[in-house]
């Protein structure tokens, strides 16, 4: 067994996002941790489950089953591997993606946002989207509804790079209306997801997605967000890693816009007004 397949297996049955493991496996390799797994090195009464799932796992076929998705898998070893994911606390084991996989090499900005946007805040994604396309960055983005979509549609008119990252399988188009819109991003970009092809989007997904946008990212925009939103949760994991983060003033009575009057108010953003003064702030230039 080599490494390609140990981390195939240990990717299909571990829960992306666990702390213990990833670093585990960051630090040791998956051969090592597949191994030791097996050889109930780890405790085989707490991992019982664990090792049981690994036992029944061939590499080979979770390969075979990306593939007939038309995705790969990424992993550490990958030339194209985004090494930016590596200053998150729990790195991905691997990556499933669809599309194009050098689009995660290109400098790219996070955008995102309330699922319910005004058509102020619908129109700002789709602005800054295209006004950092414009210098050759990729727009990262959740493929949800609202300010993600607007976000991922502004780098798709503006010709861009565009990458999604999911919180489902690669297969799977949650939300089911954003089927089109997943098909053209993986024209020039990618769909990025850290589960199986056939997993569907649960709650706590969503928020182990939210570290890789920020981490993929060399900076996030949040655009609208309520008061209590995931949006400022990815702007958290952002500046945990040390990535500027930025957000956009509205009215000062739109619930849409408390998220990020929040997030400028505890210094945690940069407001920015204009794609100019982003550009500014997060020292772009191009390529």
């Amino acid at each position: 067994m080599n490494d390609l397949m140990a981390r195939a297996a240990l990717f299909s049955v571990i829960e992306s996002g666990h702390k213990f493991w990833s670093q585990e496996i960051f630090k040791l390799g998956a051969l090592d941790v597949h191994e030791k797994l097996i050889k109930g090195e780890y405790g085989p009464i707490k991992h019982e489950k664990l090792v049981s799932a690994l036992q029944l796992t061939s590499g080979e076929k979770i390969l075979e089953l990306i593939s007939n998705h038309g995705a790969q898998l990424l992993t550490p070893q990958d030339l194209d591997w985004p090494e930016q994911l590596n200053d998150l606390a729990n790195p991905p084991i691997a990556l499933v993606v669809k599309g194009d996989v050098h689009a995660l090499k290109i400098p790219s900005l996070a955008i995102v946002g309330t699922r319910n946007p005004t058509s102020y805040g619908a129109r700002i994604a789709g602005d800054f989207a295209t006004g950092f396309v414009d210098r050759e960055w990729a727009v990262v983005s959740g493929g949800a509804y609202g300010i993600d979509s607007y976000a991922h549609k502004g780098a798709l008119i503006a010709e861009g790079v565009t990458i999604a990252v999911i919180a489902c399988g690669v297969d799977v188009n949650y939300p089911a209306g954003n089927a089109r819109l997943f098909s053209e991003i993986c024209e020039s970009g990618a769909i990025v997801s850290e589960f199986l092809p056939g997993q569907r989007a649960l709650p706590n997904r969503f928020l182990t997605r939210n570290r890789l946008i920020a981490a993929l990212s060399k900076a996030t925009l949040v655009v609208e967000a309520a008061f209590r939103s995931g949006s400022l949760r990815t702007a958290r994991d952002a500046a945990e890693i040390f990535r500027p983060v930025m957000a956009i003033p509205g009215p000062i009575n739109s619930p849409t816009s408390e998220g990020c009057h929040r997030l400028i108010g505890e210094r945690c953003a940069e407001i920015v007004t204009s794609v100019a003064d982003a550009v500014e702030f997060v020292g772009v230039h191009s390529g």
